[in-house]
């Protein structure tokens, strides 16, 4: 038996009763000093101190907040911006060039950029009135075709969002490059079709002027890609699709008055963050399966496992000791993937806490009883009490996250509650939760062995060899060095006599 231990609010639940949390170890946390911190951050302090910047999400859903005057005038006008273009492109005034009206969108990012406006979508589906959106969100050329593919005629009227804060992102740049030379092979014109979400001076923002795109939109310095959902990066997919952004911001807003300050105990984002530490020994000793019991929330885990882990995974803490923090997120939806794990997780490794979601509307959904008494609504909130009973009885740890209904409210406001639960949880282990060099690392290694394959095709056609003769020549690694080569004779680019390991590569015949 477990007493819930909760904070409600607007059918909202945030319980931790079920996690096996030490109440006196949790009042025993700093939350004074964490509280202070979040108030200097909202205020504008400089949170992110590898780029010397503040860090402004919160001000999205509340303009007023923001700093400066400046700010504040940005925020609004930019979402003013948003809505008056996207109520354009649906009514027809803003349309292709035949002059017919717009009825797909390509939007066209990656990480932040393009997951939370999939959360978004997913979670709350186009209306009527709305155009129909695919994502490019990876540089896999043969997903990119598919994509493009399944547009078939409609990429006629298809309008291309493009979002890279300082338009150098590699999979963005050529999702663009290969959907544009489709445009064009298609004998449709370019620039009339695309819009850019960069920011300000960027390259992309640089091309969209001299090209005379149909728009553009802001990306600030102050707002970080897996926090941006709430910018124009999810607001313009979002109002092109005809969903209500007020209500994402609105739900947001709200949330976030009810988790800015103490006490910790009626805090539900303190709540998650108190419990993540706790249940984790402040190491992230445990792992957090998200099983949200809904299929409009299906991307909710991926979208956490970004957020959280992003800032959350970090090898110095704010004054460069070593910490080697993180906290592993992973899951996908109830009760589902039930079937596929729970297994482990009730009997195997006691290594992770659970945090279920239940949605307690059908929506649109039957209500015919599929068992007496029962709909499938109700057999669905039945596996996520019986997975939670089940984790229980074997002394593994849950929290249960119940909200009334997913819409755009409900929506906005567990965005909001994620963020800001990240945020505490990050001052409670003293890492800077607004940088992310392990990602920067990966873009720049990336860089070098596209430089490194160039030279080893080069290499290859003019004197060939084995993968570790040619990676001695250049001073490469070995192994990466045939990785490369194998994918250079698959498509056609060299040629390869035996092997592998002891493969010679050649000029292509």
């Amino acid at each position: 038996m477990t007493k819930p231990w909760l904070v409600h609010r607007s059918g909202i639940t945030v319980d931790v009763g079920a996690m096996g949390l030490d109440e006196a170890r949790f009042d025993a946390l700093p939350w004074d000093r964490v509280f202070d911190e979040m108030r200097e951050l909202v205020g504008g302090a400089i949170a992110n101190a590898d780029e010397n910047r503040q860090v402004g999400h919160y001000w999205l859903r509340a303009p007023e907040l923001a700093p400066t005057l400046g700010q504040a005038q940005a925020i609004g006008d930019a979402v003013e911006a948003v809505r008056d273009f996207a109520a354009g492109v649906r009514s027809g005034k803003i349309a292709s060039e035949d002059g017919r009206p717009f009825t797909h969108v390509l939007h066209i990012g990656i990480g932040g950029s393009a997951l939370g406006p999939e959360l978004v979508l997913d979670a709350l589906e186009p209306t009527q009135k709305g155009l129909t959106v695919r994502f490019l969100n990876n540089t896999d050329p043969d997903g990119i075709h598919r994509v493009l593919r399944d547009l078939g005629p409609n990429l006629r009227h298809t309008l291309i969002v493009v979002v890279s804060k300082s338009g150098g992102t590699a999979e963005t740049r050529n999702g663009m490059l290969l959907a544009t030379e489709v445009v064009r092979a298609a004998g449709l014109e370019v620039p009339s079709r695309m819009v850019a979400i960069t920011g300000e001076g960027s390259a992309l923002h640089k091309q969209a002027i001299y090209e005379k795109w149909r728009a553009t939109f802001p990306m600030w310095d102050w707002v970080g890609g897996r926090t941006s959902v709430l910018s124009a990066v999810g607001l313009l997919t979002a109002e092109l699709a005809g969903l209500d952004t007020a209500a994402m911001l609105s739900g947001a807003r709200a949330m976030d008055e009810w988790t800015e300050a103490g006490p910790a105990r009626n805090n539900p984002a303190a709540l998650l963050a108190g419990a993540w530490h706790l249940a984790g020994n402040g190491k992230g000793d445990r792992a957090m399966v998200a099983l949200p019991y809904s299929d409009r929330l299906v991307l909710l885990s991926k979208y956490l496992q970004q957020l959280v882990m992003e800032s959350i995974g970090k090898g110095l803490d704010r004054h460069g000791n070593v910490v080697e923090q993180g906290l592993v997120v992973y899951g996908n939806k109830g009760s589902t993937d039930q079937h596929a794990y729970v297994q482990q997780l009730r009997d195997g490794r006691d290594d992770f806490f659970a945090t279920f979601v239940q949605v307690l509307e059908d929506g649109r959904g039957s209500r015919t009883e599929v068992e007496p008494g029962a709909n499938a609504g109700d057999v669905l909130q039945g596996f996520l009490l019986g997975t939670r009973r089940a984790l229980r009885e074997s002394g593994r740890p849950s929290m249960t996250l119940t909200v009334p209904r997913v819409d755009g409210t409900t929506l906005g406001a567990l965005i909001a509650l994620f963020e800001r639960a990240v945020g505490l949880y990050a001052s409670l282990i003293d890492v800077n939760a607004y940088h992310q060099p392990g990602v920067e690392a990966g873009k720049k290694a990336a860089a070098d062995v596209l430089k490194v394959a160039r030279a080893l095709r080069d290499a290859a056609r003019v004197a060939p060899g084995t993968a570790d003769e040619l990676a001695e020549r250049l001073n490469a690694d070995p192994t990466e060095a045939m990785y490369v080569l194998e994918r250079l004779v698959a498509t056609g680019r060299l040629g390869k006599d035996g092997d592998v390991p002891t493969a010679r590569y050649t000029k292509a015949p």
